[in-house]
């Protein structure tokens, strides 16, 4: 049997963070024809779960570009390759130089989840505050409350171009355990994102443990960004976007459509002969 992968934004999702109805509907009819589906994605369960409310995606998911895996029918977290808070040091010094504010996405002891981060030195994280953590409802905390009983899942930010690259220089030169993922916003022009995680976790990681939890044979994936690369690597099939970067293209099996125009959907049932 084999398992289809989605990536999220870039991929599944349109250009207003949305699965269109035609989406929708072509994940029904994957169901109808009992063809399992799941995602892998760089958000956060929270971030994610407003983008594909009203859809069916009943088996594994793995969030924070594979640091959790989360099971939607007991509503438990498989989580593994935290950062440690001397791994977090390193990444504050790095910010401390830039003015970006660093969102610190954590699982607390009880389970619930936070963002922990300092006043915000910009518009930019203002807007960050306002379009991306009260939007999905996550409790914000103080950064200097950051506690040793927090797992911290990844850091988060946005911010001009020169300013996260000097991040990224400097968070890799300090640590051989962090990895960053960045790329230009999607959605706010003239910005870069930036998201650090443990090295070790990667959607690659994650798919083969959802390949092997679920007990497929087979892995399909679709992506378009950098983080999308190790899950293409291991992949029996891998499909990329239109808008994909020239990296990811170079690993895809095919080139399909843009996001924005339904381009995973319409090769579905092309593929499938929905």
């Amino acid at each position: 049997m084999e398992l289809l992968v989605f990536d999220l934004d870039g991929t599944l999702l349109n250009a207003e963070q949305q699965i269109t109805e035609y989406t929708s509907e072509t994940l029904r009819l994957l169901t109808a024809n009992d063809i399992p589906y799941t995602l892998a994605t760089g958000r956060t369960i929270h971030a994610a779960q407003h983008c594909i409310v009203g859809n069916d995606f009943p088996l594994l998911h793995a969030y924070n570009n594979g640091v959790s895996i989360w099971n939607p029918a007991s509503s438990e977290y498989l989580h593994h390759n935290h950062l440690t808070h001397e791994e977090i040091d390193v990444v504050l010094k790095a910010f401390a130089l830039q003015p970006i504010t660093p969102f610190v996405y954590t699982v607390e002891p009880d389970g619930s989840h936070a963002v922990y981060h300092a006043a915000p030195e910009s518009d930019i994280g203002r807007k960050y505050i306002d379009k991306f953590v009260d939007k999905i409802g996550i409790p914000r905390k103080p950064l200097e409350t950051l506690h040793p009983g927090a797992k911290i899942t990844n850091i988060n930010a946005l911010g001009l171009d020169h300013q996260v690259g000097a991040i990224c220089q400097q968070v890799e030169a300090g640590s051989s355990h962090l990895v960053v993922y960045t790329g230009g916003d999607m959605y706010k022009q003239g910005y870069h994102w930036l998201d650090i995680h443990h090295i070790d976790a990667n959607k690659g990681g994650a798919v083969t443990m959802l390949k092997q939890e679920l007990g497929f044979d087979k892995v399909i994936c679709f992506g378009d960004s950098d983080n999308d690369s190790s899950m293409f690597e291991i992949a029996d099939e891998a499909y990329a976007t239109a808008n994909a970067l020239d990296e990811v293209k170079a690993l895809s099996t095919k080139v399909i459509g843009h996001h924005n125009e339904d381009g995973v959907a319409k090769f579905l049932r092309e593929y499938y002969s929905l």
